[in-house]
């Protein structure tokens, strides 16, 4: 059970670097709604190798968290 919960944290701490490193482009006025790029940029090379890790790490702490909670 505790190996659950631990595999939960190391995949949320990996979640949130990867989704932070997605947002390099992003400025801080954009974050808060000042002046953001609003165009359409199609995901290439290591962007879209990023996405998708993403996603599968997403579906995995989705995952591990229903399994911890079934599990307490």
């Amino acid at each position: 059970m505790t190996l659950i919960h631990i595999a939960v944290l190391i995949v949320s701490l990996l979640v949130i670097v990867l989704i932070l490193a997605q947002a390099r482009g992003a400025g801080l006025g954009g974050v808060f709604g000042g002046q953001g790029e609003s165009t359409f940029r199609t995901r290439r090379g290591i962007d879209r190798t990023l996405f998708r890790f993403t996603i599968v790490l997403v579906v995995i702490f989705i995952a591990l968290a229903m399994l911890s909670v079934r599990f307490l």
